[in-house]
């Protein structure tokens, strides 16, 4: 039946209960700035009650856990909004490198060194046998060489940067992999002693959002434990065993592909995340504006080079390639200026010294289609279009993905963040029922020693 002992022992577990509230509200209070921290909560349980003939004695209350207050599913929502977003970040941001290079909707040093050429032509058919005019178109020629020389050295250094990336951005994935497969037997143990690993957790969380952000990452939690792969099956994590990733260079390209542990190709295969935007940016993006670079310089060298061939310099000579060129890949970078004296520019149609018949020939090379049925302009047009709608359009994706995740995170923040109004109130709902149980102590200990000594008093 009930007693003053039962009372006590009732009083002395709210006290105790009482007490672990306030330093869970503690800890809230002091991580509500921590990134990634996740509320925690006492879990309460009544206490089985005592049975007394037919009655029924209530018999207080345990902690039962200390939980903490996430939204699992939310969490693996903001994994995959990340690597969303990590992707278009990591392609943004080489397309605009890619942009400064190329030009704005000008066209940039290409264009102006490609109609400075044609406009030396055309002042050359004015005067043909001028030295000086004649130097202009040289010099004119070698810009447009040098322009593209320039153009395709950058691009293919801006690659060579990206691959670095990539092999920087792998170290990384494997580094969170291990620190995650050391997190992963640490909370099984700790759960399955029914003690709280709400910290530990948190902190994988983290490393897993961390690992979202530089590729695609798939979450598997079941009972036989904690499993991370990439969005095409390869492992990661499985329990306390990480599987590290490879690079080795393409014997083609000379670029850095992704191995998984078992040996298979996965660059291909990776969907988001920095590593895709990188990859994307590298393996598709830069080597089509290449093409379209040395489609450029082989027809409009080639276009001269037939035009020019067909004249006669200045001592009557027939007229010899204007471009060193090669057709296809590579033609960007390789191609040069191939008469070094201004008296070897053919401007004669039929080698009189004031003939300007091929001079009008040359320059009327400008409104000619040269490259897949346009002029240069066009094509100059063209390819600065392109870049700029690439990096419109990754810019539009990541301010999309931004805001959604904002979104997400404030639902994460309203589910798991701490409210310091919530814990202060809490903090006084734990303080009043400490003093109430500390009162109720008092209480039974002054009714115990009133009870002795009337024990004491019938005994004299």
């Amino acid at each position: 039946m009930a007693s003053l002992t039962g009372a006590l022992a009732i009083a002395t577990r709210a006290l105790l209960n009482d007490n672990a509230g306030i330093d869970i509200t503690s800890n809230n209070i002091a991580n509500a700035n921590t990134e990634g921290y996740s509320r925690q909560r006492p879990v309460f349980e009544e206490t089985a009650p005592i049975q007394y003939g037919n009655l029924e004695f209530g018999n207080g209350a345990n902690l039962q856990q200390v939980e903490s207050v996430r939204d699992k599913l939310l969490e693996i929502r903001i994994q995959q909004e990340t690597q969303q977003q990590a992707d278009s970040g990591a392609y943004l941001g080489a397309m605009q490198q890619v942009q400064s290079l190329i030009g704005n909707a000008q066209g940039g040093p290409l264009e102006t060194a490609i109609n400075g050429f044609f406009d030396s032509l055309t002042q050359l058919t004015s005067d043909p046998s001028n030295p000086s005019i004649r130097q202009n178109v040289l010099t004119a020629g070698q810009n447009v060489a040098a322009e593209f020389n320039r153009l395709s050295t950058n691009l293919n250094q801006t690659r060579a940067q990206l691959d670095q990336q990539v092999s920087g951005a792998t170290d990384s994935v494997n580094q969170l992999t291990s620190q995650i497969a050391a997190l992963n037997p640490q909370i099984a143990l700790l759960q399955a002693s029914g003690q709280n690993a709400g910290t530990l957790e948190d902190q994988r969380t983290q490393l897993i959002n961390q690992l979202s952000q530089l590729i695609d990452v798939n979450t598997v939690q079941s009972d036989n434990g904690f499993t991370l792969t990439t969005a095409g099956g390869a492992a990661l994590v499985v329990g306390n065993q990480s599987f590290q990733l490879t690079t080795q260079r393409d014997p083609t390209t000379a670029m850095l592909h992704i191995y998984s542990s078992s040996g298979t190709d996965i660059t291909s295969g990776v969907q988001a995340g920095q590593l895709h935007g990188l990859i994307q940016a590298r393996d598709s993006s830069i080597p089509a504006y290449l093409t379209q670079l040395d489609n450029l310089a082989g027809g409009l060298g080639n276009a001269v080079n037939t035009a020019h061939t067909a004249g006669f310099d200045i001592n009557g000579n027939q007229g010899g390639k204007f471009f060193n060129v090669s057709a296809g890949a590579g033609a960007a970078g390789n191609i040069q200026v191939a008469i070094t004296d201004s008296s070897q520019v053919a401007a004669s149609s039929d080698g009189s010294v004031g003939s300007n018949g091929n001079a009008t020939i040359l320059a009327a090379i400008r409104s000619q289609a040269i490259a897949g049925g346009k002029t240069a302009s066009q094509n100059i047009s063209n390819l600065v279009f392109q870049v700029g709608n690439d990096v419109s359009q990754a810019s539009s994706r990541q301010d999309a993905q931004n805001m959604a995740l904002q979104q997400l995170q404030s639902q994460r923040s309203a589910i798991s963040g701490v409210s310091l109004d919530e814990e202060a109130a809490n903090l006084v709902k734990y303080q009043n029922a400490f003093q109430a149980a500390a009162r109720v102590i008092s209480t039974i200990d002054l009714l115990t020693q009133t009870v002795i000594n009337m024990g004491a008093s019938s005994t004299t």
